[in-house]
């Protein structure tokens, strides 16, 4: 009698032992248990830790409430402004109410990901390719309100969803890398107008302040000899202003007090006359049709060209170097 009861209580043992190990779920920290009994949910979601469900009656699911993070393949579309692009992402979203994403959506996480790959491709549509290049916060922002809008109603929560790369055609990237060339040798013209606008003015503020000193002018020759010098160059150019030597010419020019009437004349500096040249024509003797010869006969004056004149009258002149009575 003993032994028989003693084997029931064993038997009761054993079988409340198993009853326990059928019953018995261990809910983690990170999850949440939903308890479907007959297939109807029953209760609270369970918390964290050890929970007792009914074998063979109940079934309890667990749900992940950590960030997920899901990545978005590559989406190729084509943006506002006609131009193919590929691009891809990421979103990190977490479940907050377990019971409506086991209810409401079948596979919560292919939901999502489903989610954003259309609503990416909607923004490739919308945007233009300056905004996908440089203003990336703006679409993120898009696109996390996008996803989240439907998401809401599964018991999700999308925390943040980044577009990590847009591929662009080779094309497409040598008349980008063209554009921001032509960019930048248009901002270099700029500048360099602009230091020459500024060097230009400050080189007219120069010179008029070397106008009123002329000797300020060649002191800054002579600094800029000095500078040169200082190389140790073996040959030196040096450049001599038109303005430099007219004020040498007044340095060494005595100063005499001007005449009375003439203050603002300039002096005019008197000019040589070349010496006048003299033929043998204008030299010679001249004899004019008046004069006479010692004969009493009126003579010709001889041709200036050296033709020989005329005959005077029926005699010849001899030349008579003893000074007597001349032969007929």
């Amino acid at each position: 009698m003993v032994q028989e009861l003693v084997g029931a209580i064993v038997a009761l043992l054993c079988v409340a032992l198993v009853y326990t190990g059928m019953a018995a779920r261990v809910v983690k920290q990170y999850e949440r248990g939903v308890l479907f009994r007959l297939g109807r949910v029953a209760g609270e979601v369970r918390p964290p830790g050890l929970t007792l469900i009914i074998p063979f009656v109940d079934r309890l699911a667990k749900v992940n409430m950590q960030i997920v993070t899901l990545p978005i393949p590559a989406q190729e579309g084509i943006t506002r402004d006609n131009v193919t692009v590929r691009v891809d992402a990421v979103v990190y979203f977490r479940v907050v109410d377990a019971t409506s994403a086991l209810i409401k959506v079948e596979d919560y996480k292919f939901a999502v990901s489903q989610m954003a790959q259309t609503s990416l491709r909607s923004i490739i549509g919308k945007s233009d390719l300056d905004d996908l290049l440089s203003n990336r916060e703006q679409l993120n922002q898009g696109l996390e309100l996008m996803i989240d809008s439907p998401a809401v109603g599964w018991g999700i929560q999308v925390d943040r969803v980044e577009i990590k790369d847009v591929s662009l055609p080779d094309t497409m990237k040598r008349s980008m890398a063209r554009q921001a060339e032509a960019d930048r040798e248009r901002r270099a013209r700029i500048i360099n107008a602009d230091a020459e606008l500024q060097a230009s003015k400050k080189l007219a503020e120069a010179a008029q302040q070397m106008s009123g000193t002329p000797a300020a002018l060649q002191l800054r020759l002579l600094q800029t000899v000095m500078a040169v010098s200082a190389e140790k160059n073996s040959t030196l150019v040096l450049p001599i202003p038109v303005e430099l030597l007219h004020f040498l010419e007044r340095g060494n020019r005595p100063d005499t007090p001007p005449a009375e009437g003439a203050a603002h004349q300039p002096q005019e500096q008197p000019q040589e006359q070349p010496p006048k040249e003299i033929t043998p024509q204008e030299a010679a003797p001249r004899i004019t049709p008046e004069e006479t010869t010692p004969n009493g006969d009126r003579a010709q004056a001889p041709d200036l060209n050296g033709a020989p004149g005329p005959e005077i009258g029926r005699h010849h002149l001899t030349p008579n170097p003893g000074g007597g009575p001349r032969p007929e």
